[in-house]
């Protein structure tokens, strides 16, 4: 059995799948890709169990047959290699792999793949259109809030909550939840759903630069993505979801407006200043004035700053973890936020001010307990 393939297309295409591939899987089979060959077409896989990668190209080939080959020896090959046709050999009885190239040749240890796990088939019961472009703005805008704390698996996902009239992606480490939504993602059918953050960090460095349609299909246990020549599966993560409507402070009636590239910036200085266990900044606030502060008690470092803004309510301190506010902040494209607060002891809501047609975010960062210092 053989085929012949450009080393950069075969490089591409499995480079595209490879991050499902854990370093250390449960069961040795899963260090491979698994390559099924059906004439002048080429299905590879890779899997880790809970999340399964496809991709489909075409080869030149006239034989059929499917093999499983290791996964980082075969990269590590290719990506050495410069662009040229590839021959790859197989031993149907050995499954022996041997890349053939104009000047040289490699062979690799290839293992039956009927030891591959069996990919998991998907009893649709729901599905959902969408732009690329859609999809990656709602992993970006919420991934990077998920907890990777494994006692509470339910937030080491994005909650989903699809309905007629808008789809809301919602991700919390209980310290800060973000919630996105998106009025031009619905569906006629309303359901919920886990989606693992491993799944979403794949999903979103495979969806490609230009806009595509991506079809999403879920069942009870699993979802299915498939968008150009890319399938993937993946485990939805079968817990309950915090009620987080009811995190979200209903009256915030101290308002501060702010230009948001001069906010990160003093952010991003200040706290160097802070605590590195705490990184805890303390920002004080009155009419036309903002003054953000850090201390760093063990090493008698500190820094202030002054900016100006527009707020409306009752002069307050109140501290946040600068960590979180400058990766909020970073995850925002617009030019103005609203920080809306009640009291030092309740949350905050990040909120921007110009909204993007379909879109609506809101931000909310949980305070920490203020050191005294003078």
């Amino acid at each position: 059995m053989k085929f012949i393939i450009s080393s950069s297309t075969l490089l591409k295409h499995l480079s595209t799948i490879n991050g499902v591939i854990a370093s250390n899987p449960i069961v040795p089979i899963l260090e491979n890709f698994l390559f099924q060959l059906d004439k002048n077409n080429l299905t590879v896989t890779a899997s880790d169990m809970q999340t399964v990668m496809i991709t489909e190209f075409e080869v030149e080939s006239s034989d059929s047959g499917s093999f499983a080959v290791p996964a980082r020896l075969l990269l590590d090959t290719l990506r050495s290699l410069p662009e040229q046709p590839v021959q790859i050999n197989i031993d149907e009885e050995t499954f022996g792999t041997e890349l053939v190239t104009s000047n040289g040749r490699y062979k690799l240890a290839g293992e039956n793949s009927m030891d591959f796990p069996r990919v998991p088939q998907v009893n649709r019961t729901f599905s959902i259109e969408m732009n690329s472009d859609m999809l990656a703005s709602a992993i970006a805008n919420t991934i990077f809030a998920t907890s990777t704390d494994d006692l509470r698996p339910a937030m080491t996902g994005v909650f989903v909550q699809v309905s007629e009239s808008s789809t809301t992606f919602v991700a919390t480490d209980g310290h800060r939840l973000i919630r996105y939504r998106r009025e031009d993602m619905t569906s006629p059918n309303s359901t919920t759903m886990i989606l693992p953050r491993k799944a979403l960090n794949l999903l979103k460095s495979s969806l490609p630069a230009e806009i595509i349609p991506v079809r999403a299909e879920f069942s009870n246990s699993n979802a299915f993505f498939s968008f150009g020549h890319i399938k993937m599966i993946c485990r939805l993560i079968d817990e309950r979801f915090p009620d987080y409507e009811n995190v979200i402070p209903q009256s915030n009636p101290n308002k501060l407006r702010i230009e948001r590239t001069e906010l990160l910036s003093t952010l991003k200085r200040i706290s160097i200043y802070s605590n590195k266990t705490t990184h805890q900044i303390r920002l004080k606030v009155s009419k036309n004035e903002l003054v953000i502060s850090a201390e760093d008690l063990d090493y008698s470092n500190e820094a202030t700053e002054k900016i100006s803004c527009e707020y409306d309510g009752e002069e307050m301190e109140i501290g946040f973890n600068a960590k979180f506010l400058i990766e909020m902040l970073n995850n925002l494209s617009v030019k103005n936020i609203s920080l809306e607060m009640s009291q030092p002891n309740r949350a905050g809501l990040i909120i921007p001010i110009e909204k993007t047609e379909n879109e609506d975010t809101l931000m909310l960062v949980m305070p920490v307990m203020l050191n005294t210092y003078a």
